[in-house]
């Protein structure tokens, strides 16, 4: 860290590389952030928002504070055997899908501090639900990254056991939510409204229901009851829906998506 400022070192310009660097940028002041992959021209646009971006994973990586690995599982060797000869005691931040901390610090000798997280493409407007884990000799590393994410959203620590359910909770389910709000929009556009504000009421709508169990801590049933009155418009919908296997469907998806994690 040099004059209050944290260098950050992302290795992946894809769209999760690309949206912590955005999300980073807005919300945490004082950070210098370098993003690289191999073809930049598709993330040039950064360099308006003050993020460099290169294709070469070495620049001034010696300098960085935190380094994230937002890349594929079959190019972390890759990768690390390119960037290990040139860092020393750093903290490395892995959202490899797959690629526990415990590995990690065997691939890294044991010379880093190793976090493992899980955020979603969301951190880029500060909404990230991103779940962290990271073994005991990583404590404070873990606490800063820990605090950087805060910031992006909510972080949250867990036990690394249950990072391929965050996967699907917080990955995924980013798709499950935006495919209820096009749900949504569409039974909007069906009952009158244009695509637009059909678009922006089930949105603002999810956000508000959203913000309330954030705020309030409660069973999101207790809230359902405070705008589900008897013989109302809102418990006959509520029921058709779980009649047609809302919930139920829902359920077996993310059990679904969990599966299929457990087999890659």
């Amino acid at each position: 860290m040099e004059n209050g400022t944290t260098n950050i070192h992302i290795i992946g310009g894809g769209n999760l590389g690309v949206s912590l660097a955005i999300g980073i940028s807005k919300f945490s002041a004082g950070s210098k952030i370098t993003v690289t992959r191999r073809n930049i021209q598709q993330i040039k646009y950064l360099e308006n928002l003050n993020i460099r971006v290169s294709s070469d994973n070495l620049l001034e990586i010696d300098k960085a504070d935190i380094i994230f690995l937002t890349i594929k599982p079959y190019q972390v060797d890759t990768v690390l055997n390119e960037i290990l000869p040139h860092i020393s005691n750093k903290t490395i931040v892995s959202a490899v899908t797959g690629l526990s901390v415990d590995l990690l610090e065997q691939k890294t000798n044991y010379l880093h501090s190793i976090v493992r997280i899980m955020p979603s493409i969301a951190a880029q407007f500060g909404e990230s639900a991103t779940c962290i884990s990271f073994s005991e000799g990583s404590h404070d590393a873990s606490q800063k990254v820990a605090a950087l994410f805060d910031l992006l959203g909510t972080a949250l620590i867990i036990e690394e056991k249950l990072m391929d359910a965050a996967t699907i909770m917080a990955s995924c389910g980013t798709a499950y939510a935006l495919r209820y709000i096009r749900a949504a929009m569409q039974a909007g556009i069906e009952i009158g409204f244009d695509s637009k504000t059909a678009l922006a009421i089930a949105s603002q709508t999810v956000k508000g229901a959203a913000r309330m169990t954030l705020d309030e801590k409660i069973h999101p049933e207790q809230l359902i009851d405070r705008v589900t009155t008897p013989k109302g418009c809102t418990i006959v919908g509520l029921n058709e829906m779980e009649h047609q296997g809302f919930s139920s469907s829902l359920i077996k998806g993310i059990k679904t998506s969990f599966d299929k994690i457990k087999e890659i």
